[in-house]
């Protein structure tokens, strides 16, 4: 089985995508043997009131058994936006949200923010799983409207939500930058809950990183449709036998993954 831990479907306002919808995805996920995606709006990034975002996402989703059947949605979160508690509570009672996604660079506030504490603590509570991406896209080339490279995170950065709030899950996508760590930093992500996708450019040394955090720690990742398909599953298919037997890499096909979102 192939679990694709980081999708999207929607816009990106300063480049075109293609095939961003959930039957586009539906498609390019039958090409490439992907079973489920775990996928956002990318509109909710973009949007003031992100629960807009949200009910875009599961109305198409609902529209047709085939996108519910293999598409798990995550809700854009906003902690500092007026009725946030409000949006959790909808997109996981109402709507079966089973994770949520922030993005403290684009809506402009700190991992240790109270409320943004407040609302990771929440979704511990609710077994929501709490997903981060490092990376939307590379600053370098981007939109002078976009976020300028030293918005970028690199895994370090992570580090003082997990030390507020240690028994929380989390999923971290596109590792594009720095994965160093202290000793101390390494063994907090260790013993925590965390799994990072397989999309994000420092990955192209899995073979070491899982020697460093893991084999539980990193599951397939695509970040779909900004990045393409293929290098993330590349990164775990290239893997050579002395650094992954072949149950390590189905860990990183779906069985981690599966155990983060209790599948």
């Amino acid at each position: 089985m192939l679990i694709d831990s980081n999708a999207y479907v929607g816009q990106w306002p300063f480049t075109q995508r293609r095939n961003n919808t959930c039957d586009g995805l539906l498609q390019r996920m039958n090409h490439f043997g992907v079973n489920i995606s775990c996928i956002s709006n990318l509109n909710g990034i973009f949007y003031k009131n992100t629960q807009a975002a949200n009910e875009e996402l599961y109305k198409e989703i609902k529209s047709e058994k085939r996108f519910y059947n293999r598409l798990i949605p995550f809700a854009v979160i906003n902690p500092i936006y007026t009725g946030w508690k409000h949006d959790v509570e909808i997109c996981h009672t109402e709507m079966g949200m089973i994770g949520i996604r922030l993005y403290p660079q684009y809506h402009g506030y700190e991992l240790t923010n109270p409320f943004c504490v407040e609302l990771v603590k929440i979704a511990r509570d609710r077994d929501l799983v709490v997903a981060f991406s490092l990376r939307m896209v590379d600053s370098r080339p981007s939109s002078w409207m976009d976020l300028p490279i030293e918005k970028e995170w690199t895994l370090k950065d992570i580090v003082p939500i997990i030390k507020e709030v240690p028994d929380g899950r989390y999923l971290i996508l596109n590792v594009a930058n720095s994965t160093q760590l202290s000793d101390e930093e390494t063994a907090l992500f260790k013993e925590a809950s965390t799994v990072m996708d397989t999309s994000g450019r420092a990955l192209t040394n899995l073979g070491e990183l899982l020697h460093i955090f893991g084999k539980d720690k990193f599951a397939f990742g695509s970040h779909t449709p900004i990045l393409d398909n293929l290098t993330g599953l590349l990164r775990i298919e290239s893997l050579r036998d002395s650094e992954a037997d072949e149950a390590t890499k189905e860990l990183l096909r779906s069985g981690n993954i599966k155990r983060l979102l209790n599948l």
